[in-house]
C-alpha cells in the first residue's frame, strides 16, 4: 500500500469507516493514549485488509475475462475436422471418445471447463483430464457431466457409439 501522511490517514479512516470511532469525537476524546493508539491502527488494518480484497477481486476478475477470452478462441470441431483425427488415430479408445465428444458438446455450446465442473460438481483438472482421454469417469460423474451440457446420457452415449462408428475402431 502507498505511504500516505498521517492526515491522508484520518481522511481515508474518516471516509472508510462511518460507524467506527472517529478521531475527534465525544467517544474518541474520552480514550485513553493507547487506546486511541489502538483504535486508529485497527481502522488502519480495515482500510488495507478492503483494499487487500479489492486487488485481489480484481486479479480474479482479469483472470476469469483471460479464461473467457481463451474460451471464446476455441472453436468447435466441425464432423469432418473429427473425422480426420479419427483417422490419424488409428485406433480410438471409448475413454477418448468420451472426451472427445464432451469437449464438443462444451464448445458447441461455448461453455468453460469452469461453468460445467461447478455446474457437474466435479473438479476442472479432472474433467479436463477426461476431455483429453486420459481419465476414465464412472456412470454416474458421466451423467452428471452430460446433464451440465444439456444432453441425457443417452444422447451423449449415442454420440459416443457414432464417434467411434465413424473412427472405424
Amino acid at each position: 500500500m502507498e505511504t500516505l501522511t498521517r492526515n491522508e490517514q484520518q481522511v481515508e479512516i474518516r471516509a472508510a469507516a462511518p460507524a467506527m470511532v472517529r478521531p475527534g469525537t465525544a467517544r474518541m476524546r474520552e480514550l485513553t493514549p493507547a487506546q486511541r493508539r489502538a483504535v486508529m491502527f485497527a481502522q488502519q488494518q480495515v482500510i488495507k485488509a478492503r483494499a487487500a480484497k479489492k486487488a485481489k477481486d480484481e486479479r480474479q476478475a482479469a483472470l476469469t475475462r483471460m479464461w473467457q477470452e481463451e474460451d471464446a478462441d476455441v472453436k468447435p470441431r466441425s464432423t469432418a475436422r473429427v473425422r480426420e483425427e479419427s483417422k490419424a488415430n488409428e485406433r480410438l479408445s471409448l475413454r477418448e471418445a468420451i472426451g472427445q465428444v464432451l469437449r464438443d458438446l462444451r464448445t458447441r455450446d461455448h461453455k468453460t471447463l469452469r461453468e460445467v465442473s461447478e455446474k457437474a460438481g466435479v473438479s476442472l483438472g479432472y474433467l479436463s483430464e477426461v476431455e483429453r482421454g486420459q481419465k476414465e469417469a464412472s456412470s454416474e460423474l458421466l451423467t452428471s457431466i452430460s446433464e451440465a451440457l444439456g444432453v441425457s446420457t443417452a444422447q451423449m452415449l449415442r454420440m459416443v457409439a457414432d464417434h467411434l462408428e465413424e473412427a472405424g475402431a
